[in-house]
């Protein structure tokens, strides 16, 4: 299997925590349950846990416009989008013709919108596809070039793997809250929800769609409410760390590639009836309100 099973390259994607989240899935006796993730993006860690038979279902969420175009020509328009990877050249000429489709297309036509996000997201700085630019520059005079990270047979094969299992895969697209009010219900007693927002402090650099701090203070709220069990990463900030003083908070190393390749340290908060314990001194180190 290939190290991320996702044909998308995300900032801050989860895809090599997925041996963290497995075990406290095992801990927790939570396996074959239905996993559910309102900030899907890359979705590296659900695609890792449902082909390792870890979860029997995905509910996949993310209010991104394009994002979501993306997964849903993989899922329904599978074909069409194979046809379009293997047919469209990987130029610095489609890159300046992508780029404008993406600025000027509506979900209304997602194998095209969804077409140019996967263009994009595999020839911009980091994977970044509106806030980056490509790579090896314009004038493709850097040490890569803009098709490094476009290699067509090993990702259309990533996305033959993934329609194979559509019928386990269900995508949504709606604000996160209401993808909380319509899922909650449903999988309070057979479910996962996985919660990784926006950044805190980078989000405005990263996403289409980032958050402003009313609305990490407004998803903090709801997420308090929920009666499904969760995780929730974040990064590590102290403004974050103070909406979930209710909540075990733990910090885990992760490993970044925006910008350049560094570690760094996120946070990690669970609902309070999930148990870290067992597994905690492999991955964790836990941290107290009085630090914040």
């Amino acid at each position: 299997m290939p190290q991320t099973p996702t044909p998308l390259r995300y900032p801050g994607g989860k895809s090599s925590v997925w041996p963290m989240v497995s075990k406290l899935i095992s801990e927790n006796n939570l396996e074959n349950r239905e996993y559910a993730e309102p900030f899907a993006g890359g979705c590296g860690l659900a695609l890792n846990l449902l082909f390792r038979n870890k979860v029997s279902k995905l509910h996949l969420n993310d209010f991104d416009p394009s994002i979501w175009s993306f997964w849903y020509s993989v899922l329904n328009l599978t074909n069409e989008l194979i046809d379009m990877i293997q047919q469209t050249p990987v130029t610095i000429e489609e890159w300046h013709k992508q780029r404008e489709i993406h600025k000027t297309t509506s979900r209304d036509n997602p194998l095209i919108l969804g077409f140019s996000t996967f263009f994009l997201n595999r020839t911009n700085r980091s994977g970044i596809i509106l806030k980056a630019g490509v790579i090896g520059g314009k004038s493709q005079a850097g040490e890569y070039k803009l098709d490094c990270r476009f290699n067509k047979k090993g990702l259309i094969e990533k996305i033959v793997k993934i329609a194979e299992r559509k019928h386990d895969i269900q995508l949504y697209n709606l604000d996160a809250l209401e993808f909380f009010s319509v899922t909650d219900k449903l999988l309070s007693k057979k479910g996962l929800y996985c919660i990784d927002p926006p950044y805190y402090m980078k989000g405005q650099t990263l996403y289409t769609n980032f958050y402003e701090h009313d609305d990490h203070v407004q998803l903090a709220k709801v997420i308090e409410s929920l009666r499904t069990p969760w995780i929730l990463t974040y990064d590590n900030a102290s403004e974050i760390k103070a909406l979930y003083t209710k909540f075990d908070k733990f910090l885990f190393n992760l490993n970044y590639s925006a910008a350049r390749k560094r570690k760094g340290t996120e946070l990690f908060v669970k609902s309070k009836n999930l148990s870290v314990d067992i597994m905690m001194k492999d991955y964790f180190k836990k941290i107290s309100n009085d630090n914040i």
